[in-house]
């Protein structure tokens, strides 16, 4: 059943702000505009009300949205400025932002262009980057929950978290998932979310953000015409249309980050938003430091590997030619990436890395869960070595035949018994009424 909203009369001033106007209606309140008559400066206001205020688990959320939000200091994070209470009432004063939900602008604009899209992606990633050095797990990552705005110098849209009502301390989580908004929202949440809120990660985030790119690049809501159980039981199995069947126009690149970061096993996923941003860009997020000149240099990268009479081989290139060299199978034993058996650096006396720690051939090590044959980029290559080809794994069957069975068996257990019960009763009805 939908939530009941109840506005009511708003008063002329809460505190120090006097109030301009009524901005939205929530499931926790009411969102009003406001200015500080201290500073002038205009701000937003949450109030709770009704039963809400009654209701110890959700006004320990409202308190905690605002301990969190004061704590982190990040432009792509909506600050909490102040918190309070008029006639038992509570409020919390948040940053005022001039904009939209990205929800809306998925609704009107959708799908947007991959850079654009990654560019707003990448901002929210740096202010839950933020919040997780907080040791602090969102939980509700999705379009409704960030705001996108307009920076006043260069015009660019500039996205920022907000609605951190569920956010969760790593180190001590207050139990707040028993009642109201419950775990988060089940198109977004990462399937080990739906067993256990207070166990979320930031792996969790991680799935989420990746969710929301998904739906930013297709204007398709993942996992949408399925009931929360549905959803998760997809989501256990990756079962969602690749992204790049809907919009084919999405890089293999980037449509490799985003299973990769949607992954049921946690354990295939990004360890932090970083690393997720790095899967998409295929660049590193740190600094290199390189041997100054004064000549331009193009991006050559050094490879070094031990072949199965462990001798040691290198080789230098640029990082296309290198990338294709690995894919096509062209360095023998070398390709045995799998095994973690090449090492690469920018410079040839190091220190040289194992791929997987690479962002620029990351996606070249990591063979996702049902890879789809238009998503390349994470596939490992088959060795040409000296070794002999080597033989692929066998690919897992798939389940949904064996899930379909499954449910027809129980279709048909529900049918036979339903039909012996019919009997039974029609046994008793003919010898009380002959």
């Amino acid at each position: 059943m939908a939530a009941k909203y109840h506005p009511f009369a708003l008063p002329d001033r809460l505190g120090n702000y006097a109030i301009l106007g009524r901005i939205a209606e929530g499931g926790m309140g009411t969102v009003v505009k406001a200015r500080n008559d201290q500073n002038g400066e205009i701000v937003a206001i949450k109030l709770m009300y009704g039963e809400m205020v009654d209701n110890p688990v959700m006004l320990k959320r409202f308190e905690q949205e605002f301990r969190a939000a004061s704590t982190i200091e990040h432009p792509n994070v909506v600050r909490a400025l102040d918190y309070g209470e008029n006639n038992g009432i509570p409020y919390l004063v948040m940053e005022f932002v001039e904009g939209e939900s990205l929800a809306k602008l998925i609704d009107r604009e959708a799908p947007l262009n991959e850079v654009e899209g990654i560019r707003l992606i990448a901002q929210v990633a740096q202010g839950l980057h933020r919040a997780h050095r907080h040791n602090l797990i969102h939980r509700d990552v999705k379009p409704d929950n960030i705001l996108v705005t307009h920076d006043k110098t260069t015009g660019e849209r500039v996205a920022k978290v907000t609605d951190l009502g569920l956010v969760k301390e790593q180190e001590a989580d207050l139990d707040l998932t028993r009642t109201g908004r419950g775990l988060g929202t089940p198109h977004f949440m990462a399937p080990e979310q739906f067993k256990n809120a207070k166990n979320a990660t930031i792996k969790c985030d991680i799935y989420s953000l990746a969710a929301t790119l998904y739906s930013l690049l297709t204007k398709v809501t993942p996992f949408k015409q399925a009931n929360p159980l549905d959803a998760w039981m997809r989501k256990i199995h990756d079962e969602y249309t690749p992204i790049r069947e809907i919009n084919p126009l999405v890089s293999e690149r980037v449509a490799w980050a985003v299973r990769r970061a949607m992954s049921a096993d946690p354990m295939l996923r990004p360890k932090d938003c970083r690393e997720f941003i790095e899967d998409l860009t295929g660049r590193s997020t740190r600094k290199t430091h390189l041997p100054t000149t004064n000549q331009p240099q193009k991006e050559h990268w050094y490879l070094s590997w031990k072949d199965e009479n462990e001798e040691i081989h290198s080789v230098m290139g640029t990082l296309g030619a290198v990338r294709r060299s690995i894919k096509e199978g062209l360095l023998g034993d070398a390709t045995n990436i799998t095994d973690r058996n090449i090492r690469a650096s920018r410079s040839m006396e190091g220190p040289f890395h194992s791929l997987k720690d690479i962002p620029e051939f990351r996606d070249l090590t990591h063979r996702l869960v049902n890879q789809t044959p238009g998503e390349d980029a994470g596939k490992p290559p088959v060795s040409q070595g000296k070794s002999g080809s080597k033989k692929l794994k066998k690919r897992p069957e798939d389940p949904r035949p064996i899930r379909f069975w499954a449910k027809l068996g129980y279709l048909a257990g529900a049918l036979l018994a339903t039909g012996v019960m019919t009997g039974l009763i029609w046994l008793v009805w003919k010898a009380l009424y002959g």
